[in-house]
């Protein structure tokens, strides 16, 4: 039985419509020289994918797996397998972890594979992050266990995001700041930079501004010394000087922060949205630093060029084995397969339904 090819696309200027797209051509197309198909074997579905179509154009997340018209297929991290392939060093049943659309098959362009990854060197991808376009073979991955796939596909990006937020913060010495600020503090990305904060043996106060319906989680997780309600910002004192990171994307919740500290705010980075809808606040300067984006790609590469690709990847593997064995303990891991479940929770990803201590790992495959 040959396996169907199916998109799950969304429009880019709305991302509430979303549509399956049948494409017979993935697979019965003949490979072009050096070309591979990989089948979409699972992915992970997180408040991170929402921001990459939010920001789509924006930072050309809709440009790594193009569509037609105002269609988009979202960017997820998974694990695939190769498909088709006529190349000695990929063969069929290669499994792979990396940067997916939502779709069933992917078309690749490897060059060579070294140190047990390749790079996806198909033309439209070329000017566009490197990182995104490495492809990691798990049999020479230092960070993979096959019974933790699921824990990887969630966690690997954001908690990425979160040990290059925490070196940047670090390196910086906490800007001088009494208190380091997060909001989303839910969320996974914040859970793993609080985590990595928490461990610091010197370090401001690591303070999380969430929901109220989230309170209780967030202070479950043990790695925040306050937790504060979005609606009692000015309970934390006026005084204190702080970094404030923003994965909420909360134009209004950030100028809160903003001017409760005034000139005490030494460094805000702006880093998710997962409040997508919220809005970029009012447009005037606010009070303190102002805000600047944090690239995770452009510090790791940075990061990269000080240490090596070696040297940056044993330092994340050393801290994402110590992270897996806090997050076991609350991470509650689903697993569904097919369209109908796919739509279903992204639906639920995209409304701000999904608990935060859940987490949902997909396939369109029946």
């Amino acid at each position: 039985m040959v396996d169907r090819t199916l998109d799950f696309l969304v429009s880019r200027s709305n991302l509430r419509e979303c549509k399956l797209h049948e494409d017979p051509g993935v697979l019965a197309r003949g490979l072009s020289d050096r070309e591979v198909v990989l089948r979409v074997d699972s992915f992970g579905l997180t408040a991170n994918n929402i921001t990459y179509g939010v920001a789509g154009d924006l930072m050309h997340y809709w440009a790594f797996f193009p569509a037609s018209d105002d269609w988009g297929r979202v960017p997820v991290w998974g694990f695939g397998e190769v498909a088709r392939s006529d190349r000695a060093d990929l063969p069929e049943g290669t499994r792979v972890y990396g940067y997916f659309p939502m779709s069933t098959h992917l078309r690749v362009l490897p060059g060579d594979v070294r140190d047990g990854r390749f790079v996806d060197r198909a033309p439209h991808r070329a000017a566009l992050p490197p990182n995104y376009n490495n492809y990691q073979l798990c049999q020479a991955d230092p960070l993979y266990e096959r019974e933790r796939e699921g824990l990887m596909a969630l966690f690997r990006p954001l908690f990425t995001t979160g040990f290059l937020l925490d070196d940047y913060l670090a390196d910086a010495e906490f800007f001088g700041a009494d208190a380091i600020v997060l909001t989303s503090a839910s969320s996974k990305t914040a859970a793993g930079l609080a985590q990595l904060l928490s461990q610091r043996l010197t370090r401001p106060r690591i303070v999380g501004l969430t929901s109220e319906r989230h309170r209780a989680f967030v202070e479950g997780l043990g790695c925040y010394d306050e937790v504060v309600a979005y609606s009692r910002v000015e309970t934390l004192p006026g005084d204190r000087s702080v970094v404030l990171v923003d994965l909420a994307g909360n134009g209004d919740v950030r100028a809160q922060v903003h001017r409760h500290h005034g000139e005490g705010v030494k460094h805000s980075a702006l880093v998710g949205m997962t409040h997508w809808e919220a809005g970029t606040g009012p447009a005037e300067p606010l009070p303190g630093v102002q805000p600047e984006f944090f690239f995770a790609p452009t510090y790791g590469q940075k990061r990269v060029d000080d240490w090596g690709a070696e040297g940056v990847g044993s330092r994340v593997a050393q801290a994402w084995k110590r992270f897996t064995g806090v997050a076991d303990g609350w991470l509650d891991i689903h697993t569904s397969r097919g369209a109908d479940a796919v739509k279903d929770i992204y639906m639920q990803t995209l409304e701000g339904q999904v608990p935060p201590n859940v987490g949902h790992i997909l396939s369109l495959h029946e």
